[in-house]
C-alpha cells in the first residue's frame, strides 16, 4: 500500500479534528482540516452571547465505547473532588481511570469535565412527565385513569399482537410502546422535529436513535435503582435514554473541540478557516485536491492530498465532484433532505414554573425539556444553568434555549431576529415558564442542516454509497458526511475507524458503515 503522508479533512467538527488528532498522534500523516466557519465542533460548538453560553442542541457526553470515554478524558481530565474511579475497556484491556485528585492537575482550572446528573422531562398538557416514562403516582395522576387504561391496553396488543411490517417509524415506536403511549408522548414531538408524519419517517432513524429501549427495560431500570445504584461515571450496561450521570465540558461542548483543535496544530496539523469547499478534483476512482474558497474576499485555495475525509452534506460532496457523477447518484443526492435548527437564547430574571423538584432557588433541575404542546412550535426548552454553572454569567439569572425545528425555506427561518426572539417570549409565558417583561436579553442562532432526514430520497442511499465507496482514498465520516443521523461519539468512532484501517494497510470502508448499526459497538484486535 501507498503510505500517504498528507490528508485532508473536509470539516472541523467532531468526526473532523477526530481523524486529525488521530492520524497526528498514530501516525506521519499530516492532516490540513478545511473549515468553511470560524469556529471549531460544527453542530457541537458553543455559542458565547455577553458571556453566556449556548449549547446547540444540547450535548452529553456519554459513550458506550471506552475508547471514546477515555479520549475525551485525555483531552479535559475530571473536575477536581471526583472521588471515584472506574474502568475502560479497549481490545479486550481492562483500564481505571483515577479520580482527578490523583492526576497531574490542568494549568486551567476551567479546562475539565464536569460529572453532571441527568434530568429531562415531557412537557404535556401543562404537566411535567418523567423521560423516559415512569410509572409512579405523579405519572398516573397527570395521564388520567381512562388515558391509563388506554396506554396499557395498547401496549399489551403490541407486545401480543406486534405490527408485521415495521418499515417505518410509526410501526416501530408502536411496536414498542403501544399505540396509545405513541400518540400521547412521541407523536406530536417527533413530527414538530421533522416536519413531516412519523409514517413518512424510516424506521432506521428509531434504530439508531432510541436502540432498544422499550417499556419492559424501562421498568428494570426504575426497580433495579431501588436496589443498587450503577456509580460509576462509564455506566456502560445502561441503556443511553436511561443514563443518569453524563461528562460535560465545564465550558460547553466546543470547549472539547477547541482543545483539540490547539492540541491539532501544536503538533503540526493545519486548520484553515473560513474556507467554503466548492470542489474536489478527481482522477479515475482517486481524489487529487480540494478547492475551496473564501466567501468574504472571495480568494481561491487548493490542498493536494493522498487521502481524503468528508464530513461534508453528501449533497455538497456530489456537487463537487462535477459531471463524471452517474445521473442517478446525483438525482438521489438532489433527493435528500436535511432539518435546519434555531436556537433562541433568552436571559430571565425568574421561572415562574414551579415543580416538586425545585429545591430552594426555584430553577427547574432538567437539563432540557420537550414540549409536547400543540398550541406552540417550540419543541424543546434547555436550561444551560443545569449544563453547567459556567455557562451562564450571572448565577441569579437563568438562561434558557428556546429549540424550533424547521426547513430554511419555512417562514418560521425567515423570521427576522428580533421576531424571533419576540416569539421565544411570547411562547414561555403561554407555557406558563415565565412572566412578561422577565427577558433581559435574547439572541438567535441558525444552524442549517443539523439533522439528515431518513425520508426523501434516502431509501436509495445505496446508490451513492456504491458511487463514493468506488473513490479510493475518499472516506466519509460524521454525520453529515455519511448523511446518518450519529451522535458526537458515534462520528468520533467513524473516523478512528478510518485511521485505525489505513494504519493496518486498509482501504476498507464497510466497518466504517457498521459504527452505531449495532447497540454495542466494541473494537475489535
Amino acid at each position: 500500500m501507498h503510505n500517504p503522508d498528507t490528508a485532508v479533512i473536509i470539516g472541523a467538527g467532531p468526526a473532523g479534528l477526530t481523524a486529525a488528532y488521530e492520524l497526528l498522534v498514530r501516525s506521519d500523516f499530516k492532516p490540513i482540516v478545511v473549515e468553511m466557519s470560524e469556529m471549531m465542533g460544527g453542530i457541537s460548538r458553543t455559542v458565547e452571547f455577553k458571556g453566556n453560553r449556548i449549547d446547540i442542541g444540547g450535548h452529553r457526553f456519554f459513550s458506550k465505547s471506552d475508547r471514546v470515554m477515555q479520549w475525551w478524558l485525555e483531552m479535559l481530565p475530571l473536575e477536581p473532588g471526583v472521588e471515584e474511579e472506574f474502568s475502560v475497556r479497549y481490545q479486550g484491556k481492562e483500564r481505571v481511570v483515577a479520580p482527578a485528585s490523583s492526576r497531574r492537575p490542568t494549568d486551567d482550572p476551567d479546562r475539565v469535565m464536569l460529572v453532571r446528573s441527568r434530568k429531562s422531562r415531557i412537557f404535556f398538557n401543562r404537566a411535567f412527565f418523567d423521560y423516559p416514562i415512569r410509572l409512579n403516582l405523579q405519572t398516573l395522576r397527570n395521564l388520567g385513569f381512562s388515558r391509563v387504561v388506554r396506554i396499557v391496553v395498547s401496549y399489551l396488543k403490541a407486545r401480543v399482537l406486534p405490527l408485521r411490517e415495521e418499515s417505518d417509524l410509526e410501526a416501530f415506536l408502536i411496536n414498542r410502546f403501544g399505540r396509545e403511549l405513541y400518540r400521547t408522548f412521541f407523536q406530536s414531538y417527533t413530527e414538530k422535529v421533522w416536519g413531516v408524519p412519523c409514517h413518512e419517517i424510516g424506521a432506521e432513524w428509531g434504530a439508531q436513535r432510541i436502540k432498544g429501549l422499550s417499556i419492559t427495560k424501562a421498568v428494570i431500570h426504575a426497580l433495579s435503582r431501588v436496589v443498587k445504584k450503577d456509580r460509576t461515571v462509564s455506566q456502560r450496561d445502561t441503556e443511553t435514554s436511561l443514563i443518569e450521570r453524563f461528562l460535560y465540558p465545564k465550558l460547553g461542548p466546543g470547549q472539547m473541540w477547541e482543545t483539540c483543535a490547539e492540541r491539532v496544530q501544536e503538533l503540526g496539523g493545519e486548520i484553515r478557516t473560513n474556507l467554503r469547499v466548492q470542489s474536489l478534483k478527481c482522477d479515475g476512482n482517486k481524489i487529487l485536491s480540494v478547492k475551496a474558497v473564501d466567501p468574504r474576499s472571495g480568494e481561491k485555495a487548493e490542498f493536494q492530498g493522498d487521502v481524503f475525509f468528508s464530513t461534508m452534506p453528501v449533497r455538497n460532496l456530489i456537487r463537487g465532484l462535477g459531471e463524471g457523477v452517474p445521473d442517478s447518484v446525483r438525482e438521489v443526492a438532489e433527493g435528500l433532505i436535511y432539518r435546519d435548527f434555531l436556537t433562541v437564547g433568552l436571559l430571565v430574571d425568574r421561572l415562574r414554573i414551579r415543580d416538586s423538584d425545585d429545591g430552594e432557588d426555584g430553577l427547574l433541575k432538567d437539563n432540557w425539556i420537550y414540549i409536547q404542546e400543540p398550541d406552540v412550535l417550540v419543541g424543546r426548552i434547555q436550561i444551560f444553568n443545569n449544563w453547567s454553572p459556567a455557562m451562564v454569567a450571572d448565577p441569579d439569572l437563568v438562561w434558557l434555549g428556546m429549540e424550533y425545528f424547521c426547513n430554511e425555506t419555512d417562514d418560521l427561518w425567515g423570521l427576522s431576529d428580533e421576531d424571533l426572539k419576540k416569539l421565544g417570549a411570547e411562547e414561555l409565558e403561554r407555557l406558563g415558564f415565565i412572566d412578561a417583561g422577565a427577558v433581559r436579553e435574547a439572541t438567535v442562532i441558525r444552524m442549517p442542516k443539523t439533522y439528515p432526514a431518513y425520508f426523501g430520497t434516502y431509501d436509495r442511499f445505496g446508490e451513492i454509497r456504491e458511487y463514493l465507496d468506488s473513490i479510493e482514498n475518499l472516506f466519509l465520516v460524521g454525520r453529515n458526511g455519511m448523511h446518518r443521523y450519529n451522535n458526537q461519539d458515534h462520528s468520533m468512532l467513524t473516523a478512528m475507524t478510518v485511521v485505525d484501517n489505513l494504519l493496518a494497510g486498509s482501504w476498507e470502508k464497510g466497518n466504517v458503515w457498521d459504527v452505531n448499526v449495532e447497540q454495542e459497538y466494541h473494537e475489535s484486535k
